[in-house]
């Protein structure tokens, strides 16, 4: 089995990034406008997806976006904000401001082409664009898709709202997807995969970025990474998870003793290295499961399982149904999903 000997690369495939360009937004005046929670507007913005993360970047002028038990934050012209967890939101010209009454037009328009243009005017939300000189505020507005099943462990290590300011992103990102949002406008051919695939490469730059900001000696599983023996034994379990692993052999190629490992691993990562060998595992069967043709015994012994019954246990504990049940779930649920 094949994988790359980037753990965050290895779960952003798995996960199935999937993206999409919502809203193209402009504003004037003070404005305030509700974003409800992931969970909510699934259905209308990405049918079938079983998590979303909400995505702004502050085209002109700025704002702020707040989440219920945070502190505000500011957004100045060129800062994007995400939030991983896909809580509800407000964004709005100041902070305080009462969004305006929502309604179902969110659903409404799902059949509409994307992005759909929305201005926001004091308390009143409108149907299309201002003008550019006469918006104090633009915004394009995302979505992306991913897996939370079998195991996701990025989601859980990022924050309820990352701010990724002008100055840190990524000197193509802004442009680009500016550019993909205007281009949006012509219909061409092939633009609402740009635009999809612009949406992902946002959300990939952003995880980047975050990790690379974190000091030294954080927690979660973006800190379990930068740290050299755990990030290294986190590597070689990505790297060759059918591999017969032993706490004593892991230990031993990153340097360290069986009960440090175990005690710094779990520290970091909140879980024991087998465990997490076992969750990534499940995983990778997940993926070749949803992605490949292989029966399940196949796909047992391709993950490191010597019995087909252990590897259908393991994997009905981590998802709730037995790995052919949830294979054929899966085909049923593209079936279903718009093209």
């Amino acid at each position: 089995m094949t994988t790359s000997f980037d753990p965050l690369s290895d779960v952003l495939r798995s996960v199935r990034l999937r993206g999409s360009v919502f809203f193209h937004v402009s504003c004037r005046d003070q404005w305030a406008a509700l974003a409800p929670a992931s969970s909510e507007v699934a259905p209308a913005v990405m049918p079938g997806a079983e998590h979303i993360i909400e995505y702004h970047l502050f085209v002109k002028g700025g704002g702020w976006v707040a989440v219920d038990g945070e502190p505000p934050l500011k957004l100045g012209e060129g800062d994007i904000v995400m939030l991983p967890h896909g809580d509800a939101h407000v964004v709005s010209s100041a902070p305080g401001l009462h969004p305006v009454p929502g309604d179902d037009w969110l659903f409404r328009m799902v059949d509409d082409p994307k992005p759909i243009p929305v201005t926001y005017r004091g308390n009143m939300v409108e149907r299309g664009l201002l003008p550019d000189h006469d918006a104090s505020t633009v915004i394009v507005c995302g979505f992306i898709a991913c897996d939370l099943r079998p195991f996701n462990p990025l989601i859980d290590a990022l924050p309820r709202l990352m701010h990724l300011p002008a100055d840190g992103v990524s000197d193509w990102v802004a442009p680009m997807l500016r550019h993909a949002v205007t281009e949006s406008g012509t219909r061409r051919a092939g633009t609402a995969a740009l635009l999809q695939r612009v949406s992902e490469m946002v959300f990939v730059d952003g995880a980047r970025r975050y990790l690379d900001s974190l000091p030294p000696e954080s927690q979660g599983w973006l800190g379990a990474l930068r740290d050299r023996q755990v990030g290294r034994a986190i590597t070689l379990l990505h790297a060759e998870p059918a591999e017969d692993w032993t706490l004593e052999e892991l230990g031993r190629r990153v340097g360290l003793s069986r009960s440090a490992l175990h005690e710094r691993f779990v520290a970091l990562t909140g879980m024991p290295p087998m465990q997490y060998l076992t969750s990534w595992r499940m995983q990778c069967g997940a993926r070749l499961l949803r992605e490949g043709h292989a029966n399940v015994a196949a796909v047992a012994a391709d993950v490191g399982y010597d019995s087909e019954a252990a590897f259908a246990r393991a994997f009905k504990r981590a998802t709730g149904l037995p790995p052919a049940a949830w294979r054929r779930a899966q085909l049923q649920q593209q079936v279903a999903q718009p093209a």
